[in-house]
């Protein structure tokens, strides 16, 4: 069985700690470990690393390296040949085009990469669930794979505990029994997404139905049939070359996988799981899973309260004081602070409508911004000026590069910088400062076995981050 896992979303309904340019996925919610990682530890245990492939975009490529290679090692890039003695498979999405094209795309791979046949099983999820316990779902995945070997679409259904309008649902037709001993799937009658408050409470009431995980396993010959039946423009494509798939991913249409199959096959069935399942889709949906203290509060980092109860209060750097609040959702982080009633966290879609409208770029981007050599943090910025604060990964360095509208002071508070200024290469000592003049090539270098940070000071007509001209650059982004 391969597993692929789709980390291209770029969701913003956990804003302000999610956002396009860093999304939910690759936040550490729970503990130190990222919902990425946490996704790709509990396929581990039941998938080989080699069988794992990851779909992400390029602007994301980074991220996922940061996360998986600690767990799994060096991925097998699909954009470049490559030994395949590598341990996980990252191929990357050339535009957004939603889970059905994805998906098809994934398919292709294993087939033409991986030399799978029509008989292999793939499990598709997404990286951003949160599910326990680890040993029930493993055991459900593997109940999956011999289902979809018998030629069905296979679909994780969780019994809802509340009348909940964000997610999809699946209702279950007549159970079709599997061999002796074994529990009952059902065929599925079909999928409503997203219904209204009154729906979402008829559909607890009858209880044949289950909220859609996003969760699926099929056979490369069932899906291939399904999409040439169910949606042909993505269907034929799999007749393709992976390479010329690749080429041709922005015309696909932009469809979701359950309308564009699961909603008109009649090969899906549905396995009720009987897990936690959250797909931390709001505020309220994190909500569930933190930990509460002795007034049902949530509350991450420094939080101080008095008469505070059934609260989530997330703090950045500063301390957070409340007094006398009662259902409410405060989330903090440097630029940002959302307040909100519990309960409509799912209005957050309409306030990042209307950021976009006023062009905050609190949208997208946070104070910190990480890149493959490493972060830096916007500590001030106003006409003509900018301060950051630079951090380089041991063994890691910027691109050889120029700016044509502003110069650089350089200070380093911690570590040695090599340093490449017009030709001239130096080392520059903590305390130690180097100066970067406008339109001069240079480069920064981490040479060290501990973090490089510097303090760099901008000053120019134009301190936008484009006005960069690389030369040279181990990341391939010249």
């Amino acid at each position: 069985m391969k597993a692929l896992i789709l980390a291209g979303g770029s969701g913003t309904r956990l804003w302000p700690l999610s956002r396009k340019n860093y999304p939910k996925q690759f936040l550490k919610l729970e503990g130190d470990k990222s919902l990425l990682q946490q996704t790709a530890e509990r396929l581990s245990g039941v998938v080989a690393p080699e069988d794992i492939i990851v779909m992400t975009n390029s602007d994301y490529k980074f991220h996922v390296l940061s996360d998986l290679m600690p767990l799994f090692g060096s991925p097998h890039l699909s954009t470049r040949h490559s030994s395949l003695n590598t341990v996980f498979h990252l191929i990357l999405e050339p535009a957004a085009r939603n889970t059905a094209p994805a998906i098809a795309l994934g398919v292709k791979y294993c087939m033409e990469s991986l030399h799978c046949d029509r008989d292999e099983v793939i499990f598709v999820c997404p990286s951003d669930h949160v599910i326990r316990p680890v040993g029930r779902f493993r055991e459900y995945l593997l109940k999956a794979e011999e289902i979809a070997k018998e030629g069905p679409i296979v679909t994780f259904g969780i019994k809802p505990t509340r009348p909940e309008r964000g997610y999809g649902y699946i209702k279950a037709d007549k159970p079709t029994s599997w061999q002796a001993g074994r529990p009952e799937y059902f065929k599925v009658e079909r999928f409503t997404e997203k219904p209204d408050a009154e729906t979402a409470e008829r559909y607890m009431k009858e209880g044949s139905y289950y909220w859609n995980s996003g969760m699926f396993a099929f056979s490369i010959g069932t899906i291939m049939d399904e999409l040439g039946k169910c949606e042909p423009r993505i269907g034929g494509m799999l007749e393709k070359s992976f390479g010329d798939m690749l080429s041709g991913f922005a015309q696909m249409p932009d469809i979701s996988i359950d309308y564009a199959v699961m909603e008109k096959s009649d090969r899906v069935v549905v396995i009720p799981a009987d897990i936690y399942w959250n797909d931390i889709g709001s505020w309220d949906s994190l909500f569930d899973v933190l930990e509460k203290d002795e007034g049902s509060n949530a509350r991450i980092g420094e939080v101080i309260t008095i008469d505070t109860k059934d609260t989530m209060i997330i703090g950045d750097k500063r301390l957070i004081t409340t007094i006398g609040l009662e259902g409410c959702l405060i989330a903090e982080t440097g630029d940002a602070v959302l307040i909100a009633k519990r309960g409509h966290s799912q209005k957050v879609k309409d306030l990042i409508i209307k950021m976009k409208a006023d062009n905050r770029k609190e949208v997208s981007e946070h104070l910190t911004t990480y890149r493959p050599w490493g972060s830096y943090t916007t500590l001030e910025e106003g006409p003509r000026y900018k301060i950051k604060r630079i951090v380089v990964n041991p063994g890691e360095k910027l691109s050889l590069q120029k700016h044509l509208h502003r110069s650089e002071h350089w200070v380093v508070i911690k570590g040695t910088a090599k340093v490449i200024i017009d030709a001239k290469e130096i080392l520059i000592h903590e305390n130690e400062s180097a100066y970067v003049p406008k339109s001069t090539l240079h480069m920064l270098e981490n040479q060290d076995k501990v973090p490089l940070e510097i303090i760099e000071v901008q000053n120019g007509e134009y301190v936008g981050e484009d006005d960069i001209v690389r030369i040279d650059d181990v990341y391939g982004r010249t």
